[in-house]
């Protein structure tokens, strides 16, 4: 898979405008300072394809990218409080709404701050992955903030809190740094080439 074969293609404010999904998507969640944006222009060998805000939460609407004939989705940051009520429902809506639907999920990756044990929130999203039994990989940003001994020990800790599945893969990254970029996108490759 040609990570460097990537494009915005679209983005959509509420789940009902979605297309059909029509071939494999790897789908990015996670909180709203998490570092999403950052992620995904690393993984896309870009520097502001995805765009990364001053202000945690802008990302209101599904963004779908093409990479190399496969589809990205970043999904709205959930759980940032400076965000009226409404403006929240309609992200709830919008990432269950997302879920909901009949759609070819390659991979989810759950995205979590490495410095933090797992919010309510990431808790509430793996344990629906799980009971959704989506294919889905834990990724734990934000790693050079920590020393190897710190990320070692967060790394077991947040497996442990969540009660991860023993086979659930957990990837820790530095979108900074590059660090656990290039196992991230041979997961991605993997988990989409199993389901072509």
């Amino acid at each position: 898979m040609n990570f460097h074969k990537a494009s915005f293609k679209a983005a959509y404010g509420t789940s009902r405008q979605l297309p059909a999904s029509k071939r494999p998507e790897v789908s990015f969640a996670g909180r709203s300072n998490v570092g999403k944006s950052s992620l995904l222009n690393k993984l896309m060998y870009r520097k502001n394809l995805a765009k990364v805000s001053q202000t945690p939460g802008k990302t209101a609407t599904i963004n779908f990218y093409d990479v190399d004939g496969f589809d990205f989705v970043d999904l709205p940051g959930y759980g940032y409080a400076k965000v009226a009520k409404s403006e929240l429902g309609r992200w709830s809506d919008l990432i269950e709404g997302y879920f909901n639907q009949d759609r070819q999920f390659a991979l989810v990756a759950s995205l979590i701050d490495i410095r933090h044990d797992p919010s309510a929130l990431d808790h509430h999203m793996v344990e629906f992955l799980k009971e959704a039994a989506l294919p889905f990989a834990v990724v734990l940003t934000k790693a050079d903030k920590l020393s190897r001994t710190q990320q070692n020990r967060q790394r077991a800790a947040i497996s442990k809190a969540l009660d991860l599945p023993q086979d659930t893969p957990i990837v820790v990254t530095s979108s900074a740094k590059g660090d656990g970029i290039d196992d991230l996108r041979k997961l991605i490759t993997q988990y989409v080439k199993e389901n072509e």
